[in-house]
């Protein structure tokens, strides 16, 4: 199951980067350096980061097929996409809690500790997106007051609470997708989030 919300993740993902390579007027081959950093670029952090190799998607150069076709294909549709907008932050929390789980899966398997399975997790599902606001100048979504670097936290500690306690690991991904799922919906149509920190200092 994780594995087709993965495909269905990626796929999504790279639209998005597409779409933000969009606003910020770049050309096509723009458009497909975006897309494929929002949609693989937090395994690949993931992968550098924890000594994971080879890097997952140079094992699946369908991965690589999917994303950038993905991100080409947003721009003759483009048109439409407006139209789509709330299906696309449904996609993009799936994408996100999926990430997560796999970030967090992957660094389990090779025996990392706990503040380390945490941190690949959310390492996994929000990187993708930070390099895709940074390279369009912007400040990254998980900066800001709305819940998502937060969820992939929770949804990571949960899948790591659920596997303390013995919970079999398909009961523990569905729990844990669901909440996260939920949450991140949640933020996103009840405007749930963080408090913010503003400072203004005087120049008197």
């Amino acid at each position: 199951m994780l594995t087709y919300i993965y495909l269905i993740a990626i796929t999504a993902e790279a639209m998005t980067g597409a779409l933000a390579a969009g606003r910020r007027n770049m050309d096509i081959f723009g458009v497909s350096v975006i897309a494929f950093l929002t949609a693989l670029g937090g395994g690949t952090v993931r992968d550098i980061v924890l000594g994971h190799f080879p890097i997952a998607w140079t094992q699946h150069p369908e991965y690589l097929y999917l994303t950038l076709g993905a991100g080409v294909f947003t721009v003759f549709v483009s048109r439409y996409m407006h139209r789509l907008r709330n299906v696309f932050l449904v996609l993009d929390a799936l994408g996100l809690v999926a990430f997560t789980l796999i970030g967090s899966n992957v660094a389990l398997g090779m025996g990392y500790q706990l503040p380390v399975v945490v941190v690949a997790g959310m390492i996994t599902g929000i990187a993708g997106g930070v390099l895709r606001d940074v390279l369009c100048n912007r400040v990254p979504v998980v900066f800001r007051q709305e819940l998502y670097a937060s969820v992939s936290l929770v949804v990571a500690l949960l899948y790591l609470g659920l596997h303390h306690l013995g919970v079999g690991e398909n009961l523990n991904m569905l729990a844990s997708f669901v909440v996260g799922l939920g949450i991140r919906l949640g933020a996103v149509y009840r405007g749930w989030n963080l408090p913010t920190f503003s400072y203004q200092r005087s120049l008197h």
